[in-house]
């Protein structure tokens, strides 16, 4: 219980506060807004967003960013689908899934070096290889959209019920969960990832191997990323090129609104969690209320997309200006 206590921090109350807020906004909008139906299939959309976080909260908890997601996550669904034109129908079938995610780990083991070794700057290089990866994938389909179609395991993963009544995405997400705090909170791996987020050099200096560190978090970012990519790509039933575009703005904006400090070094993997719930939750209240209707009154015509857009970076701002300058005071 004391541990749950911890994990509960000021900005991750202010997080589960935000999304009773939302919440209660959308039942006004729409009564079915709070149905167990509809709360259970925002989890369940929630649950692509949420593994992704994971991994991507590692890295900013380190005090650098992976701003190769969107294409880390293509690679993930279309090498998973893709997969019997490289490793043989039968073995395609099988090892479909950890294809996939082995390749999006390349990926991360990349920006892994470049960022601990070669000693880049981590938005330029994980930038690079975003593109490097979007250049693969259009040589890769010859610009055009794979024809390749998810696996039953894939479909099975994305859409079953293990458990009656819960998808199967969820509980992904909660074992990924489960073991990532235990790893942030039990280990001295995790211990390290802390320390290094508030003083890379002193943690060096004192005989921690920061490089080892900074590798493993970048590969599991760029592991999760691909997990789900065939995730979505079984949701979908098929791979399509992009499809990881939507997930850059809203991932970060997660981690930062659970209280994650951009600069490194804090946060809680509760308030990810309760993050990922309040952005899906914000996308779907906007999906329902439609409040760009009241710009185009205005006179300014902007679409859906474009205002969630705009909604998600200026929360990115905001959390920005308020723990980015807590953290340089201290």
């Amino acid at each position: 219980m004391n541990v749950l206590a911890r994990q509960f921090d000021r900005a991750t109350i202010i997080a589960f506060a935000c999304i009773l807020v939302l919440l209660c906004i959308g039942a006004l909008a729409e009564p079915s807004f709070l149905s167990p139906k509809y709360l259970l299939q925002q989890l369940h959309v929630a649950s692509f967003l949420g593994v992704v976080a994971t991994g991507v909260m590692l890295v900013i908890l380190l005090g650098h960013i992976d701003l190769s997601i969107p294409w880390t996550i293509g690679v993930g669904g279309m090498m998973a689908t893709g997969a019997t034109g490289f490793l043989g129908p039968e073995l395609g079938v099988t090892l479909a899934v950890p294809f996939g995610i082995f390749c999006g780990a390349c990926i991360g083991l990349i920006n892994g070096l470049g960022v601990a070794y070669l000693r880049a700057p981590a938005m330029i290089f994980t930038l690079g290889m975003n593109a490097v990866a979007q250049g693969l994938m259009v040589w890769h389909t010859g610009g055009f959209a794979p024809q390749d179609r998810a696996t039953p395991l894939m479909r099975e993963l994305a859409v079953g019920q293990l458990v009656t009544g819960i998808p199967n995405p969820l509980l992904i997400w909660a074992v990924l969960g489960i073991a990532t705090m235990f790893l942030l909170n039990r280990t001295s791996l995790g211990r390290k990832i802390y320390a290094i987020g508030n003083q890379e050099r002193a943690v060096f200096l004192s005989g921690v191997d920061t490089r080892r560190v900074l590798l493993f978090c970048f590969v599991f970012s760029g592991a999760c990323a691909a997990a789900t990519g065939t995730l979505l790509a079984g949701w979908a039933n098929r791979s399509y090129q992009a499809m990881g575009d939507p997930y850059l703005l809203p991932t970060i904006a997660a981690i930062i609104l659970g209280g994650t400090n951009v600069l490194g070094g804090r946060g809680k993997y509760v308030g990810t969690v309760a993050g990922v719930i309040l952005i899906t939750i914000l996308q779907s209240m906007l999906s329902v209320v439609q409040p760009q209707r009241f710009f185009a009154d205005l006179g300014l015509d902007l679409p859906a997309d474009t205002f969630r857009q705009v909604v998600f970076g200026v929360v990115i701002i905001a959390m920005l200006l308020l723990y980015g300058r807590q953290q340089l005071v201290r």
